[in-house]
């Protein structure tokens, strides 16, 4: 699909999250919850997980409320997000997404 034709809900995900704080915030807290989810597998307890989730929605909320000054995307198209939320994990894991600044960004 060409992506001047329809913006996907990535692109404006994206969008959402220009500030740099914010997409670092984002970047600890999918990193909670990756971790919460290990210890979990790990202990066979659900607690870790419940506990990554809180840390990294925490993050999240943080980012938006006082640095992007935005409402999460996360309230109005939660699973969308989530996804979208670990694309951009890995699209900063693989380099195309910047923490620093976005004249780095490898896409959109």
């Amino acid at each position: 699909m060409d992506r001047s034709d329809k913006p996907s809900f990535y692109d404006f995900y994206l969008d959402e999250h220009q500030n740099m704080a914010c997409r670092r915030l984002h970047f600890a807290g999918s990193s909670f919850g990756l971790i919460g989810l290990a210890k979990s597998v790990k202990n066979r307890s659900a607690k870790p997980l419940l506990k990554g989730i809180a840390a990294g929605y925490a993050c999240a909320w943080v980012g938006h409320f006082f640095f992007e000054k935005n409402k999460p995307a996360s309230f109005k198209f939660p699973l969308k997000s989530f996804a979208s939320d670990f694309r951009m994990y890995v699209d900063v894991m693989r380099g195309n997404l910047s923490l620093r600044d976005r004249k780095f960004d490898k896409v959109q």
